[in-house]
C-alpha cells in the first residue's frame, strides 16, 4: 500500500509532469484553450499510460532489448488508435476540439518515457499505479493551466460564466501566446513558493549545497570523465 501511494504522490506532486519535470509541452501549450479541452487530453493521456505500462510490465521479460523502442511505440500507438476510435464515436466534440493532437499522443515524451524507466523494470501492479499517478498529475496541470486560460480570455471555466457580464475578456490568452503567459506565471508562483520544479534544487535539503558548480557529483563526474 506503501508503494502505491508513494506512485501516486510522485506522480501528481513530486514528479507532476507538468510543473515538474517540464514534459509533454506541446500538448500542454496546444490543447488548453479551455478547462474541458485540458481534462479531456489529460485523461486520454492517463487512459493511455495506464494501459501501456500495463502490457509493457508484463511483456517486460520477453521483449528484446534490441528493438524495446519499437516495440513500445507500437504498444502505445494500438491504446492511442483505441481512446481515438472511443473517443469519435462517444464523445466527437471532444474529438473534434482535440484533433491531431489524439493520434499525437503516440510521440508524447510521457508515456515512452515511464514506459522506459518505469513499466520495463517492476511488475504491473506498481506499473498500472505509476500510470495513473503520472496521469493525474498531467491532467491536474493541464485543467490548471486550462481554467486560466479560459477564465481570463473567455470569462468562463468549463463553459459556465464566472466573470461577470461587463467583463471584457482577454482574447489573447485563449491564443497561442497566452498558453507561454499562463505557464510562466504559474511556474513563478511555484518558484515564488518554493516548490520544486524541473532541474530545481533547493539549497541545504538532501545535502545539497544549492552550488552546482562545486557540487561534489558534478565534480566525481569531470574526473571520472577525464
Amino acid at each position: 500500500m506503501k508503494a502505491v501511494l508513494e506512485r501516486l504522490y510522485n506522480g501528481i506532486i513530486k514528479e507532476n509532469p507538468t510543473f515538474v519535470l517540464m514534459l509533454g509541452m506541446c500538448p500542454t501549450l496546444a490543447v488548453t484553450t479551455s478547462a474541458s479541452n485540458g481534462f479531456g487530453m489529460g485523461i486520454a493521456t492517463m487512459a493511455v499510460l495506464i494501459m501501456s505500462n500495463l502490457i509493457i510490465s508484463l511483456l517486460r521479460k520477453v521483449i528484446p532489448n534490441g528493438v524495446r523502442v519499437p516495440v513500445y511505440i507500437i504498444i502505445i500507438a494500438s491504446f492511442v488508435t483505441i481512446v481515438e476510435l472511443l473517443m469519435h464515436a462517444y464523445m466527437t466534440f471532444l474529438y473534434e476540439s482535440l484533433g491531431i493532437f489524439i493520434p499525437l499522443i503516440v510521440v508524447n515524451c510521457i508515456i515512452l518515457g515511464r514506459a522506459e524507466t518505469y513499466a520495463s523494470k517492476y511488475g504491473p501492479f506498481l506499473s498500472i499505479f505509476d500510470g495513473v499517478g503520472i496521469g493525474l498529475g498531467f491532467t491536474l496541470g493541464l485543467t490548471v493551466i486550462g481554467m486560466v486560460r479560459e477564465l481570463i480570455g473567455n470569462g468562463t471555466i468549463f463553459n459556465i460564466q464566472i466573470m461577470p457580464e461587463s467583463y471584457e475578456p482577454i482574447s489573447i490568452f485563449v491564443m497561442a501566446p497566452g498558453a507561454f503567459f499562463v505557464l510562466s506565471i504559474l511556474c513563478m508562483i511555484q518558484n515564488k513558493l518554493k516548490l520544486k520544479g524541473a532541474n530545481r534544487h533547493v539549497k541545504g535539503e538532501g545535502g545539497c549545497s544549492g552550488n552546482c558548480k562545486q557540487c561534489p557529483a558534478v565534480c566525481e563526474e569531470v574526473e571520472a570523465n577525464e
